[in-house]
């Protein structure tokens, strides 16, 4: 009887204890939440390989929230990490292989690289009374543009050593988990068993008692923004590593999700709480979500929809906790029910949102695995990359697969995690328009391994094996380019280039093209080369500054249409009568640009073909059937002229 008595009142005690954990810890409910619904939904979520995928995926922004968590947890801000991740790696790469210097040394210096824009940030917020965000922001333009200028906008290989961060050990336990791991071990300690972990909550909690009790706040703060400095490089260098380069437009945008990670996981954005193991938590979450929502096929647009309702969320519930905690406690039960309501709430929020999104789903799931192909496209921020999406989901419409369309944002740590999500999913072909050629590699690699055929368009992939490339000439396009504009303009004058994103192989190829063109063209003099990332209104910022140095120019080649039309706007009255500006791709708006005579001409891909004969393709290779290794799509330059009858 005493023992049935025992056992009835241990295990009432560790279901308690197991009920306190998760009404304490509401993003843990989140996540647990998150995945049973995940895993109900679709049949891929809980593999092995698929959580292994996810712990990797999580990795970067793990380790750089890590680091932010010690400046959110002090009351600060820091919007620098991702671009200081992104130079830490390209020092180390640079200085390992065009500098020749020992690797072990150049992990330090790339180390201390991250350790001295920490220390920068930490003495212009403590000594120059800048705020916080302003002195971050600063310093993210600042280690970005270092980035560019040390790499030349190109990315460099990394070395083999280091490399080996982004491999696995006994051939399925991911490094990049174990780093995570390490470095949520080195955050739990410091911030629960130092003087400056200690330090950051006083500080946090209130600053002015902080210095008032005899912390040395302004020394603590350096230190504090220090070790951000450090784990953002960490991150740098592993996400390098999952590349196998330094790419200078690395992890753009990841000091958002980082900070995201931080307040889903609990801590409160006005400082004094937060914890390692709610950071890890928050950074699984936003991986979850991402992951199952690439295998659940829900449209890239909602997926941004999605993530950033949660993160909205976990700031608003931030808000109410703080103010539940404000609120006198005087029997001991208001404060755990406020808690209770805000798990409950954050629990019920993360639910409502999966199973929204499942409403956006494509239809087709009873189609056989080898008629389900995954397409990464490098961006659909851009009308060029859109019109092969239309392109491909016309073709796979027709042939009746199940077409699944991602979209990495130009990011090619995000492309990598879309490639693995779809080798979870076990698909019959794989679709990949590279970010860039050489950084897609090892991802391309994991899915010949995978035994799944690979495809790509528009753009090669380097290094790895591909069962077809659909894709344009750019250096041939590029070259095109030269001729046209220079025979416009008479075999002499004074031009610029407006150039895509600095580190894309397109732009190089375009460009490198271009270059060439004009060696046949001494009377044409290049005056200035600047990027404008694809985008038409950058374009237009970007045009209306060279002119500033450059009102007599007589011509523009922009490496797309976007920026070509945003050139055009700048021009304004000049587009087209002493000025002739030249783009690339053959949009729909460039092609009405160039017969209305305001662009005098687009070297005009393909687009929409491009994603037809990829998907075409890639169902081919998946019965089994043998395909062109290499389809070139032609390229033609369409002036007034010859617009009316372009098919493109």
């Amino acid at each position: 009887m005493a023992a049935d008595t025992l056992k009835s009142t241990t295990g009432a005690s560790g279901a308690s204890g197991l009920r306190r954990l998760l009404l304490d810890n509401g993003a843990l409910t989140a996540l647990i939440v998150l995945v049973v619904a995940m895993s109900a939904l679709s049949g891929d979520f809980l593999t092995t390989d698929n959580l292994l995928n996810i712990g990797v995926q999580a990795a970067v922004t793990a380790i750089l929230a890590f680091g932010v968590t010690f400046v959110i947890v002090s009351a600060g801000i820091d919007l620098s990490v991702g671009s200081v991740a992104a130079l830490s790696a390209t020092v180390l790469a640079w200085s390992a292989t065009s500098q020749g210097v020992p690797v072990l040394l150049a992990v330090l210096l790339a180390i201390a690289t991250g350790i001295a824009c920490g220390l920068v940030n930490g003495f212009l917020i403590s000594y120059g009374k800048l705020p916080p965000f302003i002195a971050t922001l600063a310093m993210l333009s600042v280690a970005r543009g270092l980035s560019l200028v040390i790499s030349q906008g190109s990315p460099i290989a990394f070395p083999d050593s280091v490399s080996h961060l982004g491999d696995t050990l006994g051939g399925w336990l991911p490094v990049p988990v174990l780093v995570m791991v390490g470095m949520g071990l080195i955050t739990a300690f410091v911030l629960g068993r130092t003087y400056i972990g200690r330090s950051m909550y006083a500080i946090g909690g209130n600053e002015e008692a902080a210095r008032l009790s005899g912390l040395r706040v302004k020394r603590q703060k350096l230190a504090i923004y220090a070790f951000s400095g450090l784990f953002a490089a960490a991150a740098g260098i592993v996400l390098a590593a999952r590349l196998s380069s330094a790419q200078p437009q690395a992890a753009q945008g990841y000091e958002l999700d980082a900070i995201a990670a931080v307040v889903i996981g609990g801590a409160s954005l006005a400082g004094g709480t937060g914890k390692a193991s709610g950071t890890l938590i928050g950074a699984l979450i936003l991986a979850v979500l991402r992951n199952g929502l690439n295998l659940l096929s829900v449209s890239a647009f909602w997926q941004q929809v999605v993530i950033g309702v949660v993160i909205a969320l976990a700031v608003l519930l931030d808000t109410v906790r703080r103010k539940a905690g404000a609120t006198p406690v005087t029997t001991g039960t208001s404060g755990n029910k406020g808690r209770r309501a805000a798990t409950y709430l954050l629990a019920a929020v993360v639910a409502a949102a999966v199973v929204g999104a499942t409403s956006f789903l494509h239809s087709g799931t009873s189609e056989a695995k080898s008629q389900k192909i995954g397409l990464s496209l490098s961006t659909l921020n851009n009308p060029f990359f859109v019109q092969i999406r239309a392109g491909a989901q016309a073709e796979a419409e027709k042939l009746g697969v199940d077409l699944t369309v991602t979209d990495a944002q130009n990011d090619a740590s995000q492309q990598a995690n879309q490639l693995q999500n779809f080798t979870s999913e076990g698909l019959g072909t794989i679709i990949v328009n590279p970010v860039d050629s050489d950084a897609v590699t090892p991802a391309a690699k994991s899915v010949n391994k995978a035994g799944i055929p690979l495809v790509a368009v528009d753009r090669a992939v380097n290094n790895a094996d591909t069962a077809a490339l659909v894709a344009s000439d750019n250096v041939t396009g590029g070259k095109q380019a030269a001729e046209a504009l220079a025979e416009k303009l008479g075999g002499k004058g004074r031009i610029v280039v407006l150039q895509g994103q600095a580190g894309t192989s397109a732009s190089r190829e375009r460009g490198a093209g271009f270059a060439e063109g004009l060696k046949d063209y001494p009377g044409i003099e290049v005056v200035a080369e600047q990027p404008a990332d694809w985008d038409r209104t950058k374009g237009l910022d970007v045009m209306t500054n060279l002119l500033q140095a450059n009102p007599d120019i007589d011509g523009v080649f922009a490496e797309n249409d976007e920026m070509a039309l945003g050139a055009i706007k700048a021009l304004g009255a000049k587009a087209g009568k002493s000025v002739q500006v030249i783009g690339f791709d053959g949009t729909a708006d460039g092609l009405k640009a160039v017969e209305e005579g305001t662009l005098y001409a687009s070297v005009a891909q393909q687009p929409a073909e491009l994603g037809r004969i990829a998907v075409a393709n890639a169902v081919r290779t998946a019965e089994g059937d043998k395909v062109e290794q290499s389809v070139m799509v032609p390229v033609k330059v369409v002036t007034k002229e010859n617009v009316a009858g372009f098919g493109g």
